[in-house]
């Protein structure tokens, strides 16, 4: 599976088998998780048969069934913690999707309690993302237009397009899509709006943008 085919694929699942993620399929995804702290500066771990995450209130409230696995998005605090989690974090989680995985980005349905021994002086915790073998397939959900979350000044290329009917398909909180890309002179400027955990939403969406048109969206 390429990651455009993995874009395509991708849904959020919250219920899981009792599976554990193991032999060559955690090797190749603790191997990414590797890569994505080298190149980003970020602290991400995986963490695996470990259930305090997601027990309690919280997690029944979100609908979490068998979630004893996740990816901490741990980073150093500053300004754009929060976009870099998101980007690095969804290129984990497709590269879950061509590993036969399913996942699910949290911000706040579980308990930060039982996270905090991964989090250093000067680090600061932006989300985790549940990681296993589903139970059950996840669906699509419902979609803005690509009108609605562009500006241009002129034709639109293919690239472009492409870019955005791809961000369009990824993940964002409360499935809210409060992002813009805006093409001015050539150049894409990817845009947050107001609404919870947009900066996150901003790096997830910029992911599935530049990984679909070959364009950097802004930084």
């Amino acid at each position: 599976m390429t990651i455009l085919e993995a874009i395509d694929a991708r849904h959020s699942v919250r219920s899981y088998t009792l599976r554990p993620i193991d032999g060559v399929v955690k090797e190749a995804l603790e191997a990414e998780i590797d890569v994505c702290n080298r190149e980003s500066g970020l602290h991400i771990r995986l963490v695996t048969g470990e259930p305090k995450a997601f027990s309690g209130l919280l997690a029944h409230y979100g609908k979490f069934e068998h979630a004893v696995n996740y990816i901490a998005l741990v980073g150093r605090d500053g300004e754009t913690l929060y976009e870099d989690c998101g980007y690095w974090g969804e290129r984990l989680v497709l590269k879950a999707e061509t590993l036969g995985l399913n996942t699910c980005w949290v911000a706040g349905s579980y308990k930060k309690s039982a996270v905090t021994g991964l989090v250093g002086d000067g680090e600061s915790l932006a989300a985790v993302i549940s990681i296993g073998y589903g139970a059950k397939p996840g669906h699509a959900h419902r979609s803005k237009t690509f009108e609605q979350v562009t500006e241009t000044d002129g034709d639109v290329p293919g690239w472009f397009r492409a870019g955005v009917e791809a961000a369009l398909k990824a993940p964002t909180a409360i499935n809210q899509q409060r992002f813009r890309f805006i093409l001015k002179n050539g150049k894409v400027e990817a845009k947050a709006l107001l609404g919870p955990y947009s900066k996150i939403d901003l790096g997830i969406v910029r992911y599935h943008f530049e990984a679909a048109s070959g364009h950097n969206a802004g930084r």
